[in-house]
């Protein structure tokens, strides 16, 4: 029986008309669950393309089952935490064995070494070498917008990092030499704090969907300034060689797309993946100045429920320049699977995204095979090497149609969260008149909980949630000065940690970083500094994370 009242009433309404109208077996299926309050139940089930014959059967399933599916608050009683813990400690244990398996081939010759694996690897080594090429000295460092191993909570702005005390791992030593040379060290210098040597990072979870929680490693303040940069670089090197990372998602599913009509590539997808790709691994194929730097800069050690672990992996979620580093060592072992160089081209039927792998669907077999064999996990429900899906990167394709589900991954209880729901419900339709009767009630109960003048912001898709998609007829449009204005539901109020809270060298040390923009670069004169305190003090303050507090409805310009 139904207890706990996790979503308002008319989100519960939507979702149940929505289960309704879809009228399809796993929807009905749903609808019960719901009612009976079966929330493991419903949180585990799934729709598998591979049982449909055609992409509105599939759609109408993957939609019921997908729309509570990622909701943080659907009271499970899985324990979310425990399945991330439990996961760190298998991936831990396959790194284990991997490395195993790897060690002799650190020194070519041993009994155990196989000569055709000893040739794969060399050429594997060889693409990286030629897509790294030499390793910089020395980067400009970069500070990400999370949490690090000594600024937590909402304390994690610029100028917060740049006001507590730095910490780092034992061997990110060398770093200290550059670190020196930045206004950070020179606003920690001042107040006295010193970089604080810690074994390693720190476990910690964040949600993933209702069944378990994800894995993170929270590193150390000035490794991860520095992975961040070398990360930059891999990133560029890259896109040197035909990858472009930062066009990488919308390229994967538009590939997805095709190959879902043609078959000629299989997406293929890993599990754990960053978790997995131990460190001998990384030793192998990394040329020996590469792997020095990226060695001295990740973690060898996590703080996992109150102990020290000593890692397996070599780098986990959270690092700097994991991302960069494992979309390096995936397309690097496709390539080597082609010895004449000539069959498998980056760009063109290889595409490598993080652990997003699109691959011709000849070779997705000895993909799949060389890939565990380096102590990978294919994930089977996500990758697909024959029929009419295919999935990459947020893009799920049946035949050429987009028959992505939506997700709603919070309980939407204010006005913005509800104009999101229902843009979500909007973008389920995809120009389709079947689609556009089916989540037509579940839409039109979201609208009934939006106040009057909020329900009249009707626009474009392309403003995202400033307002209700809608047709064109029925958008909220006035004009002055012949521009077009759309009424919107936007940000108004920001919550700001003041200038005035931070000292005057951690100001002129975020003025020089750019923080924000538009701030003097560059070299700062003792008169010009006093002129960019009293700058950066008009501005107000610096803007966390999640910084908004307050909307209202106003509008913007589109002609």
């Amino acid at each position: 029986m139904k207890t706990l009242a996790f979503l308002p009433h008319s989100v519960e309404k939507a979702v149940l008309r929505l289960f309704e109208d879809l009228a399809s077996p796993a929807s009905l299926k749903m609808k019960i669950l719901y009612e009976a309050g079966e929330w493991d139940q419903l949180s585990s089930q799934k729709a598998d393309p591979k049982h449909y014959l055609d992409a509105e059967s599939y759609w109408r399933d993957a939609t019921a089952v997908s729309i509570l599916r990622k909701l943080e608050e659907l009271p499970t009683t899985i324990d979310r935490k425990a399945a991330a813990e439990g996961n760190f400690l298998a991936s831990e244990s396959m790194c284990f064995r991997t490395n195993l398996r790897l060690l002799p081939y650190l020194s070519p010759g041993l009994p155990d070494t196989d000569e055709d694996v000893l040739e794969y690897i060399t050429r594997a080594r060889k693409i990286v070498v030629r897509i790294l090429r030499g390793c910089p000295d020395n980067v400009s460092g970069r500070f990400g917008p999370g949490a690090t191993y000594g600024d937590r909570g909402r304390l994690t702005t610029i100028p917060d990092k740049m006001s507590s005390e730095p910490t780092l791992t034992p061997d990110a030593w060398p770093h200290l030499f550059e670190w020196w040379g930045t206004a950070w060290h020179n606003a920690c210098r001042s107040s006295g704090k010193l970089p604080t040597r810690i074994r390693g990072n720190r476990f910690t979870t964040v949600p993933k969907d209702s069944t378990k929680h994800r894995g993170i490693a929270v590193e150390p303040s000035i490794n991860v300034f520095y992975q961040l940069g070398y990360g930059r670089v891999i990133r560029d090197r890259l896109s040197r060689a035909g990858l472009d990372l930062t066009k990488g998602q919308d390229i994967h599913r538009r590939v997805a797309c095709e190959a879902s009509i043609r078959g000629h590539l299989s997406t293929l997808d890993l599990s754990n993946a960053s978790d997995t790709i131990c460190s001998n691994l990384v030793k192998l194929l990394l040329p020996a100045n590469w792997y020095s730097v990226l060695n001295d800069l990740r973690s060898k050690r996590t703080e996992f429920k109150s102990r020290w672990h000593l890692l397996e992996k070599f780098s986990s979620m959270g690092n700097g320049f994991t991302f960069e580093l494992e979309t390096l060592i995936f397309l690097a072992l496709i390539m080597a699977l082609d010895p004449t160089g000539q069959k498998l081209v980056v760009g063109q039927n290889v595409y490598v995204f993080g652990d997003d792998i699109i691959v011709p669907t000849e070779y997705s077999k000895a993909v799949i095979a060389a890939l565990r064999f380096f102590g990978m996990s294919v994930n089977g429900e996500k990758s697909f090497v024959d029929g009419p899906f295919r999935e990459s990167c947020g893009g799920d394709y049946f035949l050429g149609v987009d028959v992505r589900p939506h997700f709603l991954k919070e309980s939407p209880y204010e006005p913005q969260h509800l104009i999101s729901l229902a843009n979500g419900f909007q973008r389920l339709a995809k120009d389709s008149v079947c689609r556009s009767q089916v989540i037509r009630r579940a839409w039109f109960s979201i609208l009934d909980a939006l106040p009057t003048n909020i329900r009249s912001c009707r626009g474009p898709s392309d403003l995202g949630d400033l307002c209700l998609h809608d047709d064109e007829s029925r958008w909220s449009v006035r004009w002055r000065s012949s521009i077009r204005y759309i009424k919107v539901y936007r940000p108004a109020k920001f919550h700001k940690v003041k200038w005035q809270n931070f000292k005057s060298d951690v100001i002129l040390a975020s003025a020089l970083y750019g923080v924000p923009d538009g701030v003097p670069q560059g070299p700062i004169s003792a008169v010009r500094r006093n002129q960019t305190e009293k700058h950066f003090l008009r501005l107000g303050g610096v803007s966390p994370r999640d910084a908004v507090r307050g909307y209202k409805v106003g509008w913007v310009a589109r002609s």
